[in-house]
């Protein structure tokens, strides 16, 4: 029987789980709504991990985000994957599930890269019959999130947004909207950001993510050591006017700096999002 999805909670504004500041996390108790933990750093037989995400997640809501899931890939389903992030969702109850509109390995070898698709319609079936296996597997909705990209694919027969869309309203998920990537790929392929965000679905629209990036060159890379900068908060702005009070977060994977920095930050995003709506009102 088909699972049913119900209407997912807005849970304001977090930050990915790091383990640099679990410590920080109990002694302190920032001010930080929720909290994102990488899936695969917890889908283990026990140990150190879990004790510390128990912990937190007796006082903060939690959500899991994937890098594995490999939605876009030709090669099967991992059935053993999806029995694990479905046991470790059964015991820590997070809001919700995402990954990454992407695939991520071929003939069973995990490349550990999130590598885009082409664009095309075939392409579009393909992920949401995947994605609606997922979904009724796991009993829930999932989001998708947007990546970056260095690369495009010649027959690719639409833009990038319009391929977002299509799988989502195709496989009935939600949508984890990285306002970094957006930026990073505007650059890299010349397109406008903001046309991208005025084509999402905004009904889809569940999660955002904010961060930093690199230059490489001509290339904007997105690698999550940075602080967010000033583009991407401005087009954070404009995510705020388009899709509302969003779940909002800060990401940061390398260079990781004392937990106040980047509570900091997202002490910012929050004050966009309530200024923004405000001029809105």
């Amino acid at each position: 029987m088909k699972a049913a999805h119900p209407t997912l909670p807005a849970l304001g504004f977090g930050l990915g789980l790091r383990t640099d500041h679990y410590e920080a996390i109990l002694a302190e108790g920032p001010r930080v709504d929720w909290f994102e933990a990488i899936s695969e750093n917890y889908m283990v037989g026990g140990g150190r991990p879990l004790r510390w995400l128990e912990r937190i997640r007796e006082r903060y809501p939690l959500v899991l985000h994937g890098v594995s899931l490999s939605i876009g890939s030709t090669d099967p389903l991992d059935r053993a994957y999806l029995i694990g992030l479905k046991a470790l969702a059964e015991r820590f109850e997070p809001a919700w599930i995402s990954d990454h509109l992407c695939w991520t390995g071929v003939a069973g070898r995990n490349l550990h890269d999130l590598l885009p698709l082409p664009h095309t319609e075939e392409a579009v079936r393909h992920v949401a019959a995947r994605v609606r296996e997922v979904q009724d597997f796991l009993g829930r909705r999932i989001l998708l999130e947007n990546v970056s990209s260095y690369v495009s694919f010649n027959h690719s027969a639409v833009p990038e947004w319009e391929f977002l869309g299509a799988v989502a309203e195709t496989a009935d998920c939600l949508l984890l909207l990285d306002v970094n990537n957006i930026y990073v790929n505007s650059h890299n392929h010349g397109f406008d950001p903001l046309d991208y965000l005025r084509a999402v679905p905004a009904r889809r629209v569940q999660q955002i993510h904010l961060a930093g990036h690199s230059r490489s060159g001509e290339l904007l890379i997105d690698t999550h050591d940075h602080p967010v900068p000033e583009p991407v908060w401005a087009l954070y702005a404009e995510a705020v006017r388009l899709f509302g009070p969003v779940a909002a977060m800060v990401e940061r994977d390398d260079r990781i700096p004392p937990l106040a920095e980047l509570v900091a930050e997202l002490d910012r995003a929050r004050a966009i999002a309530v200024g923004t709506l405000a001029q809105a009102a």
